[in-house]
């Protein structure tokens, strides 16, 4: 469990706080996402999680943070690695090894794990990201998102209660960043870890997480599941974070009067509500071109596809 209380936080060349008066609990083997604009101390909050504040950066610390019943300033960061494990948005700053195994071995060896583990501790961490054909390879023939899925393997071997992400997809391109989201969801459930991810692509934190932070100017906006996280979509676009296409085209159908459920945290939620409004906008033709309308007021890829994959299912029936 993470236990942040009462927490500020203000560096020590500066004259504000960056972070202040947060307050939030995280359970054992949540999936969590923490958003915001640029600057809002979504990173700094992550560090003090992972044991960096105050250890290496230091400043004005007010408040507590205990992760897995350890108060982060009074723990050594070794002491505090071993359980929680951190994957940074520069990955190749966070690379010390020129081989994929000898950068497996650098945290075991280096925590006195047996040899006779080690070897276990490799092979388990490789196998579950799915990258042990890159075993032999050099880090700098990797992709990035190979390297992304090292610097993760590398830090699983050490087996963390506390898996810390800051934009772990930040380089990857769509693709590869649902596969890296599929990969620690199904990491997490299997091994009971949590995982706690930075992340400006609200789209897939709101797919994925089981509770969505909101940053704002240091302070804690929302802290919620993404349904009801998304239900402040003015606020949040007032703040600098937008909402999925999936929960736009909610909000614009609930505007035309033809839907009413929660909001859909991705395509394939909305495919089911445009199905729903859909069926109600053919009881008439003025319901009709109120559903044409809605769906034409958020004029995205993602509503074209939705509205696509619908169709699709409407003309197979």
């Amino acid at each position: 469990m993470i236990e942040i209380s009462n927490f500020s936080f203000t560096y020590r060349e500066s004259s504000e706080p960056v972070v202040r008066d947060i307050n939030l609990t995280i359970p054992d083997g949540a999936f969590v996402g923490i958003t915001g604009a640029a600057g809002s101390g979504k990173s700094t909050l992550t560090y003090a999680m992972n044991g960096i504040i105050p250890h290496c950066y230091p400043g004005d610390f007010y408040g507590s943070v205990k992760v897995c019943g350890l108060d982060t300033v009074e723990c050594d960061l070794t002491e505090i690695s071993r359980h929680v494990g951190s994957v940074c948005q520069d990955i190749d700053s966070q690379m010390v090894s020129s081989i994929v195994e000898d950068e497996m071995l650098y945290g075991l060896e280096n925590f006195g794990v047996s040899h006779e583990e080690i070897e276990t501790r490799v092979s388990e961490a490789l196998d579950a990201i799915g990258i042990a054909d890159l075993r032999d390879r050099t880090i700098d023939s990797l992709s990035g998102g190979q390297k992304q899925k090292v610097a993760l393997a590398a830090i699983v071997a050490l087996r963390p209660d506390v898996l810390v992400l800051d934009e772990p997809t930040a380089e990857l391109d769509p693709a590869s960043s649902v596969a890296v989201y599929e990969l620690l969801r199904r990491y997490a459930r299997e091994h009971g870890t949590t995982v706690v991810i930075v992340e400006q692509k609200i789209a897939l934190l709101s797919d994925y997480a089981d509770l969505l932070v909101v940053i704002e100017s240091g302070r804690i906006r929302f802290a919620d599941c993404p349904e009801n996280v998304l239900e402040h979509a003015d606020e949040l676009l007032s703040i600098g974070v937008n909402c999925p296409r999936s929960a736009t085209l909610c909000h614009d159908m609930k505007a035309a009067g033809l839907y009413a459920g929660p909001i859909c945290r991705n395509v394939e939620d909305a495919v089911g509500m445009a199905e729903q409004a859909l069926g109600l906008a053919s009881a008439s033709p003025e319901s009709s071109r109120t559903a044409a309308d809605a769906f034409a007021m958020t004029g995205a890829q993602a509503t074209a596809d939705i509205a696509e994959r619908t169709a699709e299912k409407g003309g197979a029936r």
